[in-house]
């Protein structure tokens, strides 16, 4: 009976469950009242809002299943009548029980046939009125044990109400904090979002500032192999006039006859002398293969990319740090938005 008194124990009030008792989603017990007092301490704001309560939601202090609620609140929460009649046979049994055994009494140590009826208030102590009289608590100040008995049963129960208050408020902050997990998460995600767009946009700057000077590159060595290959093709065509005048004037020295030598070798000789004068050959200018006027200067901004950091940061981080739970519990995204990429 004492291992089942013990398995019926309230995991809120550390007592045996109060009817009605209650039965989470999670399939743990809890009496009505402490579900509604774990309730109101995880929404302390809820009586503001309303007298209903859809979707609230509390935490199973056993094992921290979230429990959503209807609009029934922790009424709408199904009862646990196994338990119930569970309790009721506990209680009878220990009536019945109670009621066959009669109260026994202490009788004391040093004083066999007297009871104990008085408390020693010097030495802590329970103890008979022949003690106080004879024996070894005669010097010692003394109460009646029954008023002893009620008092340090008021200041028990006094301090089960403390803990359990203490331990209300210890809720109510693990879900503040809770809160802040949730909020930290959502905005680095927001952060790490806003990050990589900020990054893509500057690659993308980049890239088309990469292809508009590619873009220049391309167009200068098109002008000068253009003007480069007119060159060679004009030059070309001169040597291959020069080649066929070499060749008539080979073929007119192999002729005999005077009158036709003569005749043609005039013609010959005057355009010889023709290329002779044009002997001059273009050539491009020295530095016309050079393109070291398309070198740019990066080292300035690969120290300006260097440096980019978060404005604000460590302001911030020490702004969030000083929060109190229910502050930091409040913080959104925007909050958070000075941590976007600047230049220092």
């Amino acid at each position: 009976m004492e291992n089942l008194q013990k398995q019926l124990l309230c995991p809120v009030c550390l007592e045996m469950f109060s009817k009605p008792v209650v039965i989470l989603p999670c399939q743990h017990n809890l009496c009505r009242k402490c579900a509604n007092d774990v309730f109101q301490s995880s929404n302390p704001s809820w009586q503001s809002r309303g007298s209903t309560s859809v979707g609230s939601r509390f935490r199973c202090p056993s094992c921290r299943h979230e429990v959503v609620l209807d609009r029934h609140g922790v009424y709408g929460l199904q009862r646990n009548l196994l338990v119930e009649n569970i309790i009721d046979a506990c209680q009878r049994h220990e009536d019945n029980r109670m009621s066959s055994v009669k109260p026994e009494s202490l009788m004391c140590e040093e004083h066999e046939d007297e009871k104990i009826n008085i408390y020693c208030l010097s030495c802590q102590t329970p103890t008979c009125s022949m003690c106080k009289v004879f024996g070894c608590h005669k010097e010692c100040d003394v109460a009646p044990l029954s008023s002893v008995f009620l008092r340090l049963k008021t200041e028990l129960s006094d301090s089960i109400a403390g803990l359990v208050a203490s331990n209300d408020n210890i809720q109510v902050a693990i879900t503040h904090m809770e809160g802040v997990c949730n909020a930290v998460q959502e905005n680095a995600r927001h952060c790490h979002e806003e990050l990589a767009g900020q990054f893509e946009a500057m690659t993308a700057i980049l890239d088309e500032r990469k292809q508009e000077l590619v873009g220049l590159i391309t167009r200068e060595q098109d002008e000068e192999l253009q003007r480069i290959r007119q060159l060679i093709g004009e030059h070309g065509q001169r040597l291959e006039d020069r080649r066929q005048l070499v060749e008539t004037a080979v073929h007119a020295a192999d002729h005999t006859h005077a009158a036709v030598f003569v005749q043609n070798v005039t013609v010959i000789l005057d355009k010889m002398s023709a290329c002779a004068r044009d002997a001059n050959v273009l050539r491009p200018q020295l530095s016309f293969d050079n393109m070291s006027h398309f070198v740019i200067d990066v080292d300035v901004i690969a120290d300006i990319l260097k440096d980019i950091h978060f404005r604000r940061s460590l302001y911030m981080r020490y702004v969030v740090s000083a929060m109190a739970p229910s502050d930091a519990s409040h913080l959104t995204y925007s909050t958070y938005r000075v941590c976007y990429l600047s230049f220092r």
